[in-house]
């Protein structure tokens, strides 16, 4: 039985709605064969959904961690290949977490790496969700905003502890029910996103499951 830790977001920027949120809350009444599904909503704030991560990590000692968070302006669901050690909002960006911090040039873990590469199975949801007819592509860019903090997070946690479990991050798009507060912004529906966070999760269990059977 692999074990997945599944993230998303509170509201943020403004807007009253962040689509993972509603997605954490509906994935987890899903059954899976082969697997224990356990989701956690974190605060949009720098250090605390970090910190809050982790600990629910340490806690529930999942296999795999799928980090979601919301990408306004994407049109495809987009698993993010790298997270870089850096927390930065330029000057110019009217963007802050929800507590009003807006850190520049700060290194997420001064002793950490410059970057870490997701160790999902990204390139196999890309292609099984372009096989479902759900826009989808591999993104070289996690931001340096909240969810590449946390991408990072998670990922460091795995290099330090040397723990066999596998993570990363997908970005969705906004959602058909933002366009509301924002006409215009590039959107895919909620049933859709759904969707795509299903084949994501099937296609970890796959992946964990072909990986221990190479080392057993």
């Amino acid at each position: 039985m692999i074990k997945i830790l599944i993230s998303g977001f509170e509201p943020f920027g403004g807007s009253s709605i962040n689509p993972t949120e509603r997605l954490v809350e509906e994935i987890r009444h899903d059954s899976f064969q082969g697997a224990e599904i356990r989701t956690i909503l974190l605060p949009v704030h720098y250090d605390e959904c970090a910190e809050i991560l982790l600990q629910e990590m340490r806690a529930y000692g999942p296999d795999a961690v799928i980090a979601c968070g919301v990408a306004g302006g994407r049109t495809a669901i987009t698993p993010e290949r790298i997270a870089v050690n850096i927390k930065d909002i330029p000057p110019e960006s009217t963007i802050s977490d929800n507590r009003g911090a807006r850190p520049q040039d700060e290194l997420i873990d001064p002793d950490g790496p410059d970057g870490l590469f997701s160790s999902l199975p990204i390139r196999l949801m890309v292609n099984r969700l372009k096989e479902a007819g759900i826009p989808a592509s591999v993104s070289n860019t996690a931001g340096t905003y909240i969810c590449n903090n946390t991408m990072y997070a998670i990922l460091n946690e795995i290099r330090i502890q040397q723990l066999t479990a596998i993570g990363g991050f997908v970005h969705f798009p906004a959602s058909t029910e933002m366009a509301v507060e924002k006409p215009g912004l590039p959107t895919l529906s909620h049933e859709t996103m759904l969707d795509a966070l299903r084949v994501i999760i099937q296609s970890t269990i796959d992946e964990y499951g072909n990986q221990f059977s190479r080392t057993s």
